[in-house]
């Protein structure tokens, strides 16, 4: 994970969670995190959506989690929604 890729949403950090496979596609995660301390929760998704870009697992992980959040059009700016 990069901690740069997260983005915070309140009181929620959304990190994505991208993995290169052995076919060479990426599967993809992410993180909501909050609180801190002993009282942490994190609830990690895992997508099953397929990616042969890097980037593009990146946002798609970064929106789903936005959307769990219930932001379907994300105000939130930070660099796994950039354009490249």
């Amino acid at each position: 994970m990069n901690h740069q890729d997260t983005i915070t949403v309140g009181k929620y950090h959304v990190s994505p969670l991208i993995r290169m496979l052995e076919n060479g596609w990426y599967a993809c995660s992410v993180s909501i995190r909050s609180g801190s301390g002993s009282g942490t929760h994190d609830r990690v998704l895992r997508l099953t959506r397929l990616f042969n870009d890097q980037i593009a697992a990146m946002r798609y992980a970064t929106a789903e989690g936005m959307r769990w959040l219930g932001h379907h059009n994300p105000a939130a700016q930070g660099p796994a929604l950039a354009a490249p």
